[in-house]
């Protein structure tokens, strides 16, 4: 597997495209998680997304592409909805947000695992812009791991993950935000003025933003999925993690040995000495940005301890918390609070 330093990454642009129009899978930068993509025009490349995080075939793909106009190469923009779509586009994209849409022939039915929709979004990561823009071609790109397991922020976690895997990692730095896209249905009902903006994974386009673009509500859980991101136990460490909920206290076990993911650092109602490993979203502010930023690498570094346990705390659920404590409640083995 090749890795790439910062300084080379306009080369290396150009021969993760070379490997995508030839069908591979390669790893890519973006400002959420890294993404293990695939040309999404190619059944036999996307298949190969699934065979390499083992994730079922029933779990949609997200697709990324470089522009509105790209969308609607793959995508149709109801006439109902259009107005809200143009204007959550000049909001949000580039960034992480990912708008379900009705699919064209053109994207294989393995990548909506079947379903009439497709998710898709316009990444704002540079070295994925490049990227796109040298292969021009839409990328289907899940998080770049193994099914369930937690998603990379850092290209050394994806060389952990898939190691031996794909051709091509591509290294362009943590990411910027730290949890995947937030994902939105959009519906017009009859004789409604405002379009309801149903939020079917959290992230870091919050509700807060979304308020004016028209009624925000929760997801709904479906027995299937039908969106990337929805299924019960997800971004898991293989040590068991349990989330505390909002003041609960913790008495360990004796001969058992612990970690915290502490939201600040401070104790409240824990005792630190009781853990062996204490690692903290946001260092003595308890932002809930920083935190999100941080979430995924803590986990990961916690999971790689060699602890009994891992004791997650509650983070305020406003804002980008809402999506820090979906990622922890699906990490728990809980499922999600109805918004991912």
């Amino acid at each position: 597997m090749e890795t790439d330093e910062p300084e080379t990454l306009g080369v290396a642009a150009v021969a993760a495209a070379r490997y995508l129009t030839a069908g591979e899978v390669v790893a890519l930068p973006a400002e959420t998680v890294y993404g293990l993509a695939a040309n999404a025009f190619d059944p036999v490349a996307v298949a190969k997304i699934f065979a390499v995080k083992e994730r079922p075939d029933f779990d949609p793909l997200i697709v990324h592409v470089r522009n509105l106009e790209a969308v609607r190469e793959i995508a149709m923009i109801p006439s109902e909805i259009e107005d809200v779509v143009l204007k959550l586009a000049n909001a949000f994209w580039p960034g992480p947000l990912t708008l379900l849409l009705p699919k064209k022939p053109v994207i294989p039915d393995s990548v909506t695992s079947g379903l009439p929709t497709v998710a898709v979004r316009v990444p704002s990561h540079a070295v994925f812009r490049r990227v796109l823009k040298e292969c021009r071609l839409p990328l289907a790109a899940p998080s770049a791991n193994r099914f369930g397991r937690i998603s990379p922020t850092t290209a050394s976690a994806v060389v952990k993950e898939l190691g031996g895997r794909i051709p091509l990692v591509l290294d362009g730095g943590a990411c910027g935000e730290g949890v995947e896209s937030t994902i939105l249905r959009i519906t017009r009902p009859p004789g409604s003025p405002k379009p309801v903006l149903e939020v079917v994974r959290a992230g870091p386009v919050t509700r807060e933003l979304l308020k004016q673009f028209g009624i925000v509500k929760k997801g709904s859980r479906e027995p299937r999925p039908d969106a990337p991101g929805q299924l019960q136990s997800h971004y898991a460490p293989t040590t068991p993690l349990r989330l505390l909920a909002e003041g609960e206290g913790f008495s360990p076990q004796p001969g058992k040995t612990y970690g915290l993911l502490s939201v600040d650092g401070e104790p409240g109602r824990l005792n630190l000495s009781d853990f062996a490993m204490v690692a903290v979203l946001s260092p003595g502010s308890g932002k809930l940005s920083e935190a999100a930023i941080r979430l995924f690498a803590l986990l990961r570094q916690l999971d790689e301890a060699g602890l009994d346990e891992i004791i997650a705390e509650s983070v305020a659920e406003q804002g980008v918390g809402v999506a820090i404590m979906d990622r922890l409640r699906k990490a728990a083995g809980r499922g999600g609070n109805g918004n991912d």
